[in-house]
């Protein structure tokens, strides 16, 4: 039997990686267009484009209509994060057709951020969850009866607008209910400007603090926000409920934070109510800056002082006439609220004080 020869064209050469290099480079996408997030859901962006203008026409034209395009987060941006609010480059079908997909690129580079942890225990590790972005303005919405007021609520709600370095609006709704006037001396100290609305009563006041600016509502649930919203947005549609009778507490209609456009201009955010407001993520430091009456007073403080117990140099400041102890009150009811210790009231169980 004849002994087999092998060549060259029996072995198995692997091919080779190529000779071109991995890179990080990503595509500039200067043909990108620019987009503004108004929802986000299960993965798809809805984003409000601005039309080009046409140039050089001599004619008066009608102007192009916004149109809103649906678009997806492209693989290259990773783990970042899209949220509604946010400026965003825009590639592919932009054209807003039916059964059309655009791909999210870019997030522009944000003026705020809302967010909120998701506990306040140490296990979570102060996870954020990021709310709106590029909101230059907080309503927080409170009712004043059906259901009560809940001032750890809106204690932590500031917090959050504090650490965001957004301006603070309180709203009270159901004045028709009850007068505003002892919730209101909880934040005269802290000098929160308000409005004070009911259920089919005027809210020009209300649209003279939203016009022109990009303002996100936040509240617990059944406090009315988004019978504000259908009031001031007509076109909204946004669903409402009713407040449980038993537990004190409203049902979540809103499910998702949607941007919707003023009538008089700017932009107003509603949110889904919200029965937590996680402050892991905020420092003491943080919430001290937005008291500067009394940040030097902390100076003689002991190393670590949370200037809530015994030792904190503000007492001995606000003794001195140095700040009025008014503020320094706001202060330690707002740090008591960021820890999350609960605050003192008569019923701690109703379910309506969580």
């Amino acid at each position: 039997m004849r002994k087999r020869e092998y060549d060259e064209d029996d072995v198995r050469v692997r091919p080779g990686k190529g000779s071109r290099p991995r890179t990080r480079i990503r595509p500039a996408h200067e043909d990108a267009v620019e987009g503004f997030v108004v929802a986000v859901d299960r993965g798809r962006y809805t984003t409000l484009v601005e039309p080009e203008r046409p140039k050089g026409s001599a004619q008066k034209r009608k102007p192009p209509q916004p149109r809103l395009v649906v678009a997806m987060k492209a693989r290259e941006l990773g783990r970042k994060g899209v949220v509604v609010g946010d400026r965003v480059a825009l590639v592919g079908d932009v054209s807003g057709r039916p059964d059309t997909l655009a791909r999210v690129v870019r997030v522009e580079p944000r003026t705020s951020m809302l967010r909120r942890s998701a506990d306040d225990t140490d296990d979570t590790d102060g996870i954020e969850r990021p709310i709106v972005a590029n909101a230059d303005q907080l309503v927080i919405v409170t009712a004043l009866a059906d259901p009560p007021p809940r001032p750890r609520m809106i204690d932590r709600i500031l917090v959050a607008a504090f650490d965001a370095e957004i301006d603070v609006l309180l709203c009270l709704t159901k004045s028709d209910l009850a007068p505003p006037g002892e919730l209101l001396s909880l934040y005269e100290p802290l000098g929160v400007p308000h409005v004070v609305v009911h259920k089919g009563g005027p809210l020009d006041e209300l649209c003279d603090h939203l016009t022109g600016r990009i303002s996100v509502m936040v509240g617990h649930s059944g406090v009315g926000k988004s019978t504000l919203v259908n009031a001031l947005v007509p076109d909204a549609n946004r669903a409402v409920s009713h407040v449980n009778a038993v537990t004190g507490r409203g049902r979540h209609t809103s499910t998702s934070a949607v941007a919707l456009e003023l009538p008089e201009g700017g932009w107003i955010i509603d949110t889904p109510g919200v029965r937590s407001f996680g402050l892991a993520h905020v420092s003491v430091e943080t919430v001290l800056a937005a008291f500067p009456d009394l940040v030097e007073g902390t100076v003689e403080c002991p190393k670590g002082c949370t200037h809530l117990g015994e030792g904190c140099a503000l007492d001995a400041w606000v003794a001195a006439g140095n700040a009025d102890h008014h503020r320094l009150e706001s202060l330690r009811r707002l740090l008591s609220s960021r820890e999350g210790t609960p605050e003192e009231s008569p019923h701690r169980d109703d379910p309506a004080n969580d």
